[in-house]
């Protein structure tokens, strides 16, 4: 069959039946697309041919792999770890390289360019692998960063190689060429690294529009992929991962562009192009030819040796345990789309005229290779990933982090919806995704001002809050409930919830004399006191590039300490921005260790503020591409002091145009006990006890 809808039809059905069939046998669903590919393909059952569907879709799925890989690197463990991986990188790409070449030479008895062929595609690699490492979520393990590092160093000397040789053939591979070759690459890296950066935060500002977002992304990738393959002379799949390496720090992971970048590939590109390698492989001549059997069996053998012993060689060099050193083996097994885009110029360049350098046997040999090459890579990647992920679950840390304070709940009222996707997203950055808890998000209406028109935006509201969770994958419980205050309608919901912490927008103030929170907010933080958060942004959050934290002196006695630390961590995490904490010598000692043991991926620095007076010479170090995290506290509480009564005043005068969160974190006290002490106004009470349990607290911790 022919016909575009039924090709499209078959390639939709492999895709939703495979990943059932070949899950019962135990088989990775990679490795399953490959085989359903061999099997409806042309020299299989000859259900499609392989058209230029496959051609188109199998291209766009190799670049999804590839950009992906750089849009989900933690950029603080490829720093840790970048010698380890140029390590790896020579080690993987010297070691298969002279083994082709001995291979074609001495055991297939072929010229000397064509062995040099055959070494090329043998040194490189393709992350074929890498939905796997995604899927069980262990991207961040060493191993997989440094073989990640290699991948691209293995392709890159493959292809200057190759380009080499290729100019050599064609009587081009003089002093000039290579001039103009290498100052082509270096004017490609300071257009991908220097220039390509500023465009697309100018563009993050001013269009906040997911589908312009979403299509924005697409340009850069397949802008950074057409102009490294036409301008530099490299393959596209090289340009794909520098963009995803620039685009990383501006797509969070748990952004709902990040959502439908890995949606649309893994639902279609990336089977697509599975299923196109899987339909390339013909094996007829192997019942046909004994000699292409050992041409296949000796290809094979080379190709996965001279990658097993690079890989070993260097996990023994780095300590490494065996399963990463088996996680570094599958992900740089698999020989895909550099091994194609090599096969393509070797029928290409003849070494006489009528006598290409590839010839079809040889071409045949390497095709079944990669396919060989991806289910070895598939299965050894497959349960590499399932011990790194066992271990990673049972290792205290991490265990640690995931069950510490896991009564998170965070409740977000949503009743401003210019106000609502800022508020929203710092939530679900904010959020423990190990725990798999969703958010509450609570809209209000006004009993006094019930209409049509008021439940229309409650349901509007709850509707786009639904729509950008639902976005970011993230599960949320919407809830609508009738009041006349709607800070104790809010804490009531808090309670019956359960909720840890509540997070909402500040206040727009109308008027010189409205209050700083606002009514609503100053209501909620004097009757509650559990961790309350106040989100205000100048600009969208994925265009942040650095984290400002002032921690006031004695931060550490409070109960709520270690919450909104992991809460700050996380948004940092997201962001993959550095921080800087400003807090006193003695707060530092706890927090430095903490954050090396829970979060060492974030890059953070620590300077000394000694008062919250000196809160106002932070102005300096605040840009307007900052996010300013002011960590406070109520009157009476430990870490209370007199400066911070003048927080309202100095965030109006030196932070106005400052994007900022400002947190009140859980206090010491019983919560039901001072939230039953106010009144139905949602005010406290004013007993004289109180009033002077308040007054004896605050005038203690100011003196001491």
């Amino acid at each position: 069959m022919t016909d575009p809808t039924w090709t499209f039809f078959v390639v939709v059905c492999v895709i939703l039946l495979a990943p059932i069939i070949f899950s019962r046998l135990r088989i990775p669903n990679l490795v399953g697309m490959i085989l359903a590919g061999a099997i409806i393909g042309e020299h299989g059952l000859s259900l499609i041919t392989r058209d230029g569907s496959f051609e188109l879709f199998g291209k766009v799925g190799i670049y999804f792999i590839m950009f992906l890989a750089g849009l989900e690197m933690d950029m603080q463990n490829l720093r840790q770890n970048r010698l380890s991986g140029v390590l790896f990188g020579a080690m993987t790409t010297v070691i298969p390289f002279l083994t082709g070449l001995l291979t074609g030479l001495y055991l297939l008895h072929y010229s000397l360019p064509t062995s040099l062929l055959l070494a090329c595609i043998l040194a490189s690699h393709t992350l074929v692998s890498y939905t796997i490492v995604g899927r069980y979520g262990v991207t961040r393990d060493p191993s997989v960063t440094i073989s990640v590092v290699a991948t691209m160093i293995a392709l890159l000397l493959a292809l200057l190689f190759l380009a080499g040789m290729a100019g050599v053939l064609r009587g081009s591979g003089t002093t000039e060429f290579w001039l103009v070759f290498f100052g082509k690459i270096v004017l490609y890296g300071l257009f991908m690294f220097l220039v390509l950066p500023r465009i697309i935060r100018v563009f993050f500002r001013n269009f906040t529009e997911p589908i312009i977002q979403f299509s924005f992304t697409l340009v850069i990738v397949f802008l950074s992929a057409e102009i490294a393959s036409k301008l530099c002379g490299l393959d596209g799949i090289f340009g794909t991962f520098l963009a995803g390496l620039v685009l990383n720090r501006f797509v969070p992971a748990t952004s709902p562009l990040m959502n439908r970048l890995e949606f649309v590939a893994g639902a279609l590109f990336i089977p697509y192009f599975l299923i196109g390698v899987g339909m390339m492989v013909n094996v007829t001549p192997l019942f046909e030819d004994s000699s292409a059997v050992m041409l296949v069996v000796i290809m094979v053998v080379a190709a996965t040796l001279s990658k097993l012993i690079a890989a070993t060689l260097t996990r023994r060099i780095l300590r490494f345990t065996p399963a990463q050193g088996l996680m570094m083996f599958g992900l740089t097994e698999a020989h895909a789309a550099g091994a194609l885009a090599m096969v393509l110029v070797g029928t290409e360049l003849e070494v006489a005229p009528g006598v290409p350098l590839m010839t079809s046997a040889v071409l045949d040999g390497v095709i079944i290779t990669i396919l060989i090459s991806c289910v070895i890579s598939g299965i050894v990647t497959d349960q590499a990933a399932k011990v790194l992920k066992m271990r990673r679950e049972k290792t205290p840390a991490t265990r640690r982090d995931s069950t510490s304070q896991d009564d998170e709940k965070i409740l977000v009222p949503v009743n401003d919806l210019e106000n609502l996707p800022t508020v929203l997203n710092m939530a679900i950055m904010m959020r423990n995704p190990h725990l798999q808890r969703g958010l509450i998000c609570l809209n209000i209406i006004n009993d006094s001002d019930l209409n049509e028109e008021t439940r229309a935006h409650s349901d509007e509201c709850l509707k786009v809050a639904a729509t950008l969770a639902a976005s970011a994958d993230v599960p949320l419980q919407t809830q609508s409930r009738l009041a006349v205050n709607f800070s104790t309608a809010t804490i009531h919901a808090m309670y019956e919830n359960n909720a840890s912490e509540i997070v909402v927008g500040l206040h727009r103030r109308k008027h010189p004399s409205d209050n700083f929170l606002g009514t609503y907010t100053q209501g909620l933080l004097n009757n509650m006191d559990r961790q309350l958060s106040i989100v205000h942004l100048q600009i969208p959050a994925n265009t942040i590039r650095k984290i400002v934290v002032a921690v006031p002196p004695k931060a550490e006695y409070e109960s709520g300490y270690y919450r909104w630390i992991n809460r700050v961590a996380r948004i940092a995490e997201d962001l993959t921005c550095s921080m800087e904490f400003y807090t006193t010598e003695v707060t530092s000692n706890s927090l430095i260790p903490y954050m090396q043991q829970r979060h060492p991926s974030v890059q953070a620095a620590y300077e000394l503020l000694e008062t919250s007076a000196d809160l106002a010479a932070l102005r300096h170090e605040v840009h307007d591409d900052h996010l300013f995290i002011l960590i406070t506290a109520r009157p009476g509480s430990i870490s209370w002091n007199k400066h911070l009564a003048q927080l309202p005043q100095i965030l109006q005068q030196h932070f106005q145009h400052a994007s900022l969160l400002i947190i009140y974190p859980d206090q010491q006290a019983n919560v039901h006990a001072s939230y039953l002490a106010n009144g139905p106004t949602g005010r406290r009470g004013s007993s004289v006890d109180n009033a002077i349990t308040r007054w004896l607290s605050r005038w203690i911790t100011e003196t001491s």
